[in-house]
């Protein structure tokens, strides 16, 4: 019995064996069958959708489907009409670079304008012309006595001077040496000034009024020739721009330049109007000015004032040259306008009152406020009682300015009643 059932247990184990072995073949089979089927499948779906593609890319058989359009081709004259469009865009552009570089290049002018005229400007400016500006001094001066002070305070203000020996005898000239504008840039131009000082001994202004007083009694016949007024004359007539200005110098304690024609009447041995007339002949005819001087300190002081005068003038002459820079342009510049129908003569008449010292424009409108016109403030006035009165008649009218109220004052109402009613051309109103 034991061994039929160990048999059958056998059978059975290896028959579950078997079927064990037979199921995983059976499966790995119907997996591949699938996974075969799949790439089939996969396969065929691939090349469907490449067929569908390639027929997409791929032209119309036959004529059949839409026809792409056909590229219109230009005429001629769309053709030269681009052309001419670009011609005109590129001649556009080549205009406006020329523009911006004229703009450019005038900007650049300018500043360089601007800066030489600065220089310009500095270089007139009193502190650096009389750095450019020569004392020239005849050699015959420092023959004299007392001349050694100019020189020393020439040379203590470190002043250009030179010593020149062929301009007038025992004078005194200037030389300016200035920037100039030129074609290279700026230039040095050396100019010899029109003013001119002769300095005279006594003596020698004695010689010069006596020609002169023969000139004058011989009706305007020069007989000069042979004298100290001889050389005065050519120099003269040689350069007639000039202006010669005598300084008569005296070392005598008891002359004085405020009183000269007493102690010259003396010294001269002529009359005083026979001195007054040659003053006159000279400064009318020949345009020759005389200074006395006690001493050769007051001529260094003449000199030393005539030449700061000519290291002024460069400048003075650039500005007055220039637009007075207080002349705005507007309604204050061109006054007040006055209308037909008489608009704008209370404006005027307030600016009538306020050119008196001290009338600001609230003191003005408070009286034009109540006396419109010159005739009605007259007519008050002659309704006034007594003087006082009309002194005082503006006094208590009201002015208003920032928010502030005061009287207009009997000082005031006083100076507008003497303005209008005075005969006296010379009176001062203050």
């Amino acid at each position: 019995m034991s061994l039929l059932r160990r048999a059958k247990t056998w059978e059975i184990s290896e028959s579950e064996d078997s079927d064990a072995e037979t199921k995983p073949g059976l499966d790995s089979d119907d997996s591949s069958q699938t996974a075969s089927t799949e790439k089939q499948e996969q396969g065929s779906h691939n090349s469907a959708a490449n067929r569908g593609r390639s027929a997409a890319l791929a032209p119309p058989a036959g004529g059949s489907g839409t026809p792409s359009p056909a590229r219109k081709r230009r005429s001629k004259e769309e053709i030269e009409e681009d052309r001419l469009k670009v011609k005109e865009r590129k001649e556009a552009r080549e205009k406006q670079r020329a523009a911006r570089a004229q703009e450019q290049d005038e900007r650049r002018q300018e500043q360089q304008r601007r800066r030489e005229a600065a220089k310009t400007l500095k270089s007139l400016r009193p502190e650096n012309c009389l750095k450019c500006i020569t004392v020239c001094i005849h050699p015959v001066l420092l023959q004299q006595d007392g001349s050694d002070v100019l020189l020393d305070i020439l040379v203590s203000l470190d002043w250009k001077f030179s010593i020149e020996s062929e301009q007038l005898v025992g004078s005194i000239a200037w030389t300016q040496d200035l920037p100039q504008q030129g074609e290279g840039g700026m230039v040095s131009v050396v100019e010899e000034e029109e003013q001119v000082l002769l300095v005279l001994s006594l003596a020698d202004f004695m010689d010069v009024v006596i020609s002169v007083n023969r000139i004058i009694h011989s009706q305007g016949v020069e007989t000069g020739v042979g004298s100290f007024w001889s050389p005065i004359l050519e120099f003269l007539n040689r350069d007639g721009k000039k202006v010669v200005t005598l300084l008569v110098t005296d070392s005598e304690p008891d002359y004085r330049s405020n009183t000269h024609s007493v102690p010259l009447q003396y010294k001269l041995g002529m009359d005083h109007l026979d001195i007054e007339e040659v003053l006159v002949y000279l400064q009318l005819y020949k345009n020759i000015s005389v200074v006395f001087l006690d001493s050769w300190q007051e001529v260094t002081d003449h000199v030393c004032a005539v030449t700061k005068a000519l290291s002024k003038r460069p400048f003075k002459l650039l500005t007055e040259g220039a637009e007075l820079p207080f002349c705005v342009d507007g309604s204050w510049a061109s006054g007040v306008r006055v209308e037909k129908d008489g608009s704008g003569l209370i404006q005027v008449w307030s600016r009538q009152i306020q050119q008196l010292n001290r009338v600001s424009p609230a003191v003005a409108s408070a009286v034009t406020a109540s006396y419109p016109s010159p005739q009605l403030l007259l007519q008050a006035y002659n309704s006034s009682g007594s003087e006082e009165d009309r002194k005082g008649l503006l006094a208590g009218l009201s002015a208003k300015s920032g928010g502030k109220e005061r009287r207009v004052g009997p000082e005031i109402s006083a100076r507008v009643y003497r303005c209008l009613t005075a005969h006296n051309p010379q009176l001062v109103l203050d």
